[in-house]
């Protein structure tokens, strides 16, 4: 599905009204502070209903108002039998969010006929040298965008997860420890698929890591690493070695081991990009993360992801550039913004938008 069109009201600093969205690359350009971002994050909270800047939703409520709501107007593209539909979210500052889409509450199959999104923006570089907890949920969804029967097993394990934390800090406060060894086990049971899967992801990822990394200018040895805390360990192993661990476990009141402490490493010639990547190699590498995300997509023949790619072109020499455009003009929607409109060099099918005081006009 392609995005055609997004209408605000009262969303940050953007003026009440439709923007006209077109397939392949749209460039977004004008100066700081026009609302550039804030379009970007119109369109990813009317796909998805959550920000992609913040976890306080209410800050996207303009000034003085009272709500904030935008809505996404999907087609097909060329070849999909879908029916067109729009996706709406809104969050007021008494009652939160909500999502909707044809006079109804957004369902799961909803969520899977819209397009993915993969977003850069400076925030973004927490997923490269942030905690492992981003890169982790980043393999997770990538799983189930893949393998939809595999989107139900980071829930599975998180569930299991909790009640044993739960139980476990009942015991600390002087509860009985009845039952958990069958967590234990429940455990065990949902970590194999977990780890199964997120192994399968950072497989397809690895190869069109490096790739594009390559493409974009990043040097040397690229790789992308996931190393599981379990292991290669079976059900029964996990579950004999949280057994092992549960005195420690009380003591401290939760799981302390287990697929929720995995590693996924980003390197170049072996050292982590995380600690040891400059600025400009940890923008890079987000960047091909994100391309390489897209193109397991394309292999796995899913709908490529609508990519928002905030200030991308500022800190990239010429070279990089163009580069960073060929590889979006491969299909697929994108809209990327930029102070400077010549900092995107020119292609057939794009197309330009003017961004000033909060309104966006084909340029």
């Amino acid at each position: 599905m392609l995005a055609a069109g997004l209408s605000t009201r009262s969303f940050r600093n953007l003026a009440d009204g439709r923007v006209e969205l077109a397939a392949g690359l749209t460039v977004a350009h004008g100066p700081n502070g026009a609302g550039k971002t804030n379009l970007l994050e119109a369109l990813f909270f009317a796909l998805t209903g959550r920000s992609c800047r913040t976890r306080r939703e209410r800050e996207m409520i303009a000034f003085g108002e009272g709500l904030a709501r935008t809505e996404v107007e999907l087609e097909p593209e060329v070849g999909e039998t879908d029916e067109p539909f729009s996706m709406l979210a809104s969050v007021t500052a008494e009652d939160g969010r909500r999502r909707r889409t044809a006079g109804r509450e957004v369902t799961p199959e909803d969520d899977r006929r819209r397009p993915a999104v993969s977003v850069f923006m400076p925030d973004r570089l927490a997923l490269v040298k942030g905690p492992p907890s981003p890169r982790r949920a980043h393999l997770d969804r990538l799983a189930a965008a893949v393998w939809p029967a595999r989107a139900e097993a980071r829930t599975a394990y998180s569930r299991a997860l909790a009640q044993r934390n739960a139980l476990l800090s009942r015991v600390r406060q002087g509860g009985s420890a009845t039952g958990l060894a069958a967590w234990d086990l429940e455990l065990a049971r949902t970590a194999v698929p977990l780890v199964a899967a997120r192994a399968a992801a950072a497989e397809a990822l690895a190869t069109p890591f490096a790739a594009s990394a390559e493409a974009l200018g990043l040097r040397g040895e690229i790789a992308l690493v996931y190393r599981p805390r379990t292991g290669e360990a079976g059900e029964a192993e996990i579950a004999a070695e949280l057994a092992a661990r549960q005195a420690a476990d009380v003591a401290r009141g939760f799981t302390g081991w287990g697929p929720h402490r995995d590693e996924v490493e980003l390197r170049r010639d072996g050292r982590s990009l995380r600690r040891y990547g400059s600025q400009g190699q940890q923008r890079l590498a987000l960047l091909a993360l994100l391309f390489a995300e897209r193109e397991a997509l394309q292999a796995a023949r899913r709908r490529l992801p609508l990519m928002l790619l905030d200030d991308v072109m500022s800190e990239l020499d010429p070279e990089r550039r163009v580069r960073l455009v060929e590889l979006l003009d491969d299909g697929g929607q994108a809209l990327i913004t930029t102070t400077e409109s010549a900092h995107v060099p020119d292609g057939e099918a794009h197309r330009r938008m003017l961004v000033e005081d909060g309104r966006a006009t084909a340029a």
